[in-house]
């Protein structure tokens, strides 16, 4: 039986997809967090970047990934004293990439399904991430600016209804085993679960956005 034998192509109306190390590189946000905020920072204090950084890792660890404010740039420039971040953040758009097959996989799939971007990225950071691809989504959800929280099974319902469809109409792709495939399959929506590391490859995973095409393509 095929690993995605599960898939139920003929009900998918809408294409949903992780913006971070789905569509984009990490290496805006590496820059943004480890180089751009330290630099700030051992100016700030006069001290060398690399005890500067040590010390914005320690802060960062001290609050850690399941609390909101350990996504929200704004609380750390706020938090750091370094002001605010949109012009440090514009000044390294330059930093934004995205996978190879990314455009054309976009530019295939938009023609055959509505597609939404679901991230639990900050709108800070997503206009930026999706500034030259953005006019392939109908619709860019984020999990942490619009319902203050991360991506949960609530949260995908709520997309869901925001895009008047069931949860068996959307198939959702991301690089986050629970936030983009545990937690969207708990409430009926389809799943992929993306995996760049290229590994054993395990049930419903995809090695990179070029074999969703081909699943949804037939």
């Amino acid at each position: 039986m095929s690993p995605h034998a599960h898939l139920e192509i003929g009900k998918i109306k809408v294409v949903s997809l992780d913006a971070e190390g789905t569509l984009v590189t990490p290496d805006f946000s590496y820059a943004i967090w480890f180089e751009a905020i330290p630099e700030r920072y051992a100016r700030k204090h006069n001290i060398e970047f690399e005890l500067a950084k040590k010390l914005i890792k320690e802060e960062y660890a001290k609050v850690g990934d399941h609390r909101l404010e350990w996504y929200d740039v704004r609380y750390w420039f706020d938090k750091f004293g370094l002001g605010t971040p949109d012009s440090v953040m514009e000044s390294h758009q330059h930093k934004v990439r995205y996978y190879p097959e990314v455009k054309e996989v976009l530019s295939f799939l938009s023609c055959r399904y509505q597609l939404v971007v679901a991230s639990g990225s900050t709108r800070d950071f997503l206009k930026f991430l999706l500034r030259d691809i953005n006019s392939y989504f109908s619709r860019v959800f984020s999990s942490l600016s619009d319902f203050n929280q991360v991506k949960t099974p609530t949260f995908y319902s709520e997309m869901c209804q925001a895009l008047r469809v069931r949860p068996q109409e959307v198939i959702h792709v991301g690089d986050n085993r629970q936030f983009d495939f545990i937690a969207p399959s708990e409430i009926g929506i389809q799943t992929l679960y993306l995996d760049r590391k290229g590994g054993p490859r395990a049930d419903r995973s995809i090695a990179d956005l070029t074999e969703l095409n081909a699943l949804l393509a037939g």
